[in-house]
């Protein structure tokens, strides 16, 4: 099966580059998702069942359009606990409960600017073969900052062919919300397919999903690799 395609970013406001993404996703009771999204959007199901995602990566080449990129601003791992919704119109995306980065300059500005519930956190991306270790803990003096901890071991690549809906219900999603000003708005993002690799999750210690408000999960997390992709991020726009 098929991935869905992209909406085209003909003028983006930003270049990113994401590598060594590790989707970690656990099935939720869609009502319970649903008391944490702004009126709005609507949980988006797969066989009737809402899904989270728990997202650590490495960000790199963060630039804007015609100029390059910083050589240390510009490149800090990331983590984001997320959820899938639609519209009122129906257009599906993400929406995310958090998201951890290492830079506090990008953490001030997705806040400000975006609305995007960003926390800056201690964090670290390693790769020895086909291990990637993650390490996440928030920044908060004088209080017990949320924590994570992953250790995957990454398997053999999928060919596109192999993928089912439910991978690509995870994985392949193009637009983000968000709320400023009390609205809800969006941005897309642009990239190719997910080259999705298969993984095995040798290490969990997560705090970050239940910091969201959600309640821990209780089985063992569907995983999936991605060694990376380039993405152009559109404007944010009334949705």
């Amino acid at each position: 099966m098929e991935a869905p395609s992209a909406p085209p970013v003909p003028r983006p406001l930003m270049h990113h580059r994401w590598t060594d993404v590790t989707f970690l996703h656990w099935p939720y009771p869609p009502e319970v998702v649903q008391r944490l999204l702004p009126p709005g959007l609507e949980v988006d199901r797969a066989d009737g069942t809402a899904w989270v995602g728990l997202v650590p990566f490495r960000m790199e080449d963060v630039r804007l359009p015609g100029l390059p990129p910083l050589p240390w601003a510009s490149q800090f791992p990331e983590t984001n606990v997320r959820t899938y919704v639609r519209d009122r119109h129906g257009r599906v995306g993400i929406w995310f409960f958090s998201l951890d980065a290492a830079r506090l300059g990008a953490v001030v500005t997705a806040r400000v600017s975006y609305g995007l519930p960003y926390f800056w956190a201690a964090m670290s991306v390693r790769r020895d073969g086909e291990r990637v270790r993650y390490r996440s803990r928030r920044r908060r003096p004088g209080t017990r900052a949320a924590r994570c901890r992953a250790l995957v071991e990454v398997g053999a690549a999928f060919d596109q062919g192999e993928l089912g809906a439910l991978d690509h219900f995870l994985t392949a999603r193009f637009r983000v919300y968000t709320v400023i000003a009390g609205r809800n708005a969006a941005a897309d993002a642009e990239h190719p397919p997910w080259p999705l690799a298969r993984a095995r999750l040798l290490d969990l210690e997560d705090e970050l999903v239940v910091a969201a408000g959600l309640p821990r999960p209780d089985r063992t997390p569907l995983v999936h690799f991605s060694p990376g992709v380039e993405v152009r991020i559109g404007r944010w726009r009334l949705a």
